[in-house]
């Protein structure tokens, strides 16, 4: 079985070195998804979104939820 903490430990370390990449892969994921579902969920993609970073522990904080 894979050992998924370590590839959890693994990505957070490369998304700290890589701040601003994480940042542009999950805002095109955001934009894919609203292009996809149109303006409906918004505020859902963007706690998504959010989730994510902060998974990564790469949250921007000027970055709010609506």
């Amino acid at each position: 079985m894979p050992d998924f903490k370590g590839l959890m430990n693994k990505a957070k370390e490369l998304a700290g070195k890589h701040p601003d990449q994480v940042d542009k892969g999950v805002k095109k994921g955001e934009d894919l998804a609203e292009n996809k579902l149109g303006s409906n969920y918004d505020g859902q993609i963007k706690k998504g979104g959010d989730y994510v970073e902060g998974s990564l522990g790469v949250n921007e904080p000027d970055r709010q939820p609506e």
